[in-house]
This record gives C-alpha cells, structure tokens and sequence, in this order.
C-alpha cells in the first residue's frame, strides 16, 4: 500500500487521527441528537394538547354533581375522661355532610339521637386520645360512623369539625 506524501502514519484521509473521531462527525452526532429530542419534544406536547382536549369534552358530558348540604350541629361541651383532680372539658363545633336534601331530612328528626351518640363517645375520650392529627382523624371517623348507625339506611358523607378546644 502506498503513503501519500507528507501524512504522518497515524493520520487517515479525513485529516483525523487513529483512534479519534472525524472532525465533522461530532457536529452530525449532536444534530441528530437534537433532532431527536426535538421530535420527543413535539411530540409530547401534541399528546399532552389533544390529551387536555379530550378531558374537556370528558367533562361537559359529565352530568352536574349534586351540592352538597351542611348541616350545624349544636355545640357540644363535655368533660373528658382521665384525671378526676383535674377535669378537662372539650368543646366541639361540627358540621355534616350530607349527600343531598333527602338525606338532610333523614336527620333532622334524628338529631338528638346523633347528639346523645357524640355526647356518649366524647365523654369516654381522653385527652392523649386527641392528640396530632391521627387522633383528631380517628374521632370524624368514629363520630361519622355514630352518625350512620343513628340514621340508617341513610347516609352521610362525613362530619367536619369546625373548633376543637381542650381544657
């Protein structure tokens, strides 16, 4: 094989050495790079366009939800169980959640009967009972749960607290 003049033996044609990459091909590698992520790019937010559309029409064929009702629930003070040398009294302010007008006039007659059940189960409570918010989670559930029974086969979504005090 014969040597062109003047080119070192390490040197090919394209004027790189053994071992590198040609001069121009680093340029081409990083066009096709970003053609590529330009082409991921498109294409990504045309899904997420048509994607965002679709939901929207998703929504307008979704019948209206019903509002919910709340309903007030006396304020209800009571003394905790624990220490009888010193007595702790816990006032609630609750709301209920109801699903619908129906079931708010499933309640209203019920009310004392909720009322007695939320009395009996706060009085049984200790003050270590409320504490974070696992214990405070724990009482809605339990209350919710009191309220169901007391006016079944009716049901509510659930009971909000609107003040808690313990002293």
């Amino acid at each position: 094989m014969a040597k062109k003049p003047g080119k070192a033996d390490s040197e090919r044609e394209d004027g790189a050495a053994d071992g590198e990459a040609p001069a121009g091909g680093g340029k081409k590698k990083l066009m096709l790079i970003g053609a590529g992520v330009l082409v991921l790019a498109l294409g990504a937010g045309g899904f997420f366009f048509f994607k965002g559309k679709g939901a929207e029409h998703a929504e307008d064929a979704k019948p209206a939800a019903k509002p919910v009702v709340f309903f007030e629930v006396p304020d209800i003070t009571v003394n905790l169980a624990g220490n009888p040398n010193r007595p702790l009294y816990m006032r609630v302010k609750a709301v209920i959640e109801v699903p619908d007008a129906a079931t708010l006039e499933a309640l209203k007659p019920m009310m004392p009967r909720v009322v007695d059940a939320f009395q009996v189960h706060l009085r049984e409570m200790r003050q270590t009972d409320l504490e974070g918010s696992a214990g405070i989670y724990r009482l809605r559930e339990e209350l919710t749960r009191r309220v169901n029974t007391a006016i079944a086969p009716a049901r509510v979504n659930a009971v909000l607290f609107k003040e808690i005090v313990v002293q």
